[in-house]
């Protein structure tokens, strides 16, 4: 029987959302043959202060951003759901409905992986999910740069092949090299806040609905 091709899964705060996000996206999916690309907004995210933008204001820009592109999906769920917006709470959900056998794999950078350890039941993101790691190319993963519960984890995880991500539902951690773009929400909403342009590092529908809406230039950085 063949196996319906894998989900990607990339959340985030989207504060706004912009193209290091998007092209992550794009190259991810091409290079693991994903069907989709399902963008889910964090309401309440766990690992920072609660944006000052609106869940539901961030959640219109990333479907903006969306918009043209087929194999992107956004998915509101996290902005419905009360309480921190925990990772594990939403791939249990999709778990069961994409099924026990559907591959899902969650898309993250190295510095979000470096850190997973201080995730909401980490260990039970893998039972849930492959994690993807997105890094520049020439990178090279050290375990002995990591936490020791999470060097035992990627020695023991890491796939050789793309093909794991495909016949397991979950399990594994893939690296995969990217285009290296420096791009920073931070530095987008500072860039706002002091009237600069922040044109070509967001999309224009984004950058249109951030003006219409007179998003971030009331507010500092942080």
């Amino acid at each position: 029987m063949t196996l319906p091709a894998a989900v990607g899964i990339l959340g985030g705060t989207f504060d706004p959302i912009h193209f290091a996000h998007l092209r992550l996206a794009e190259e991810l999916a091409d290079a693991i043959e994903l069907s989709q690309v399902r963008f889910i907004p964090a309401s309440i995210p766990p690992h920072r202060a609660t944006p000052r933008v609106t869940a539901a204001d961030r959640l219109e820009m990333t479907r903006l951003a969306c918009a043209d592109n087929p194999r992107f999906l956004v998915d509101d769920r996290e902005c419905r759901r009360r309480g921190p917006s925990y990772t594990v709470d939403t791939l249990l959900e999709l778990r069961t409905e994409l099924g026990a056998a559907r591959g899902i794999c969650l898309l993250m950078g190295v510095d979000a992986f470096q850190s997973l350890i201080t995730w909401s039941r980490w260990e039970q993101l893998f039972e849930l999910a492959h994690i993807v790691v997105a890094h520049r190319p020439g990178f090279a993963m050290e375990p002995a740069r990591l936490p020791d519960p999470l060097a035992r984890q990627f020695e023991r995880r890491i796939a050789s092949a793309t093909a794991h991500l495909h016949r397991a539902a979950a399990g594994s951690i893939w690296l995969q090299p990217i285009t290296p773009l420096d791009i920073s929400a931070t530095a987008i909403r500072a860039s706002i806040g002091e009237l600069r342009s922040p044109r070509y590092l967001i999309p224009d529908s984004v950058l249109d609905y951030i003006h219409r809406n007179s998003l971030y230039k009331d507010l500092d950085a942080g």
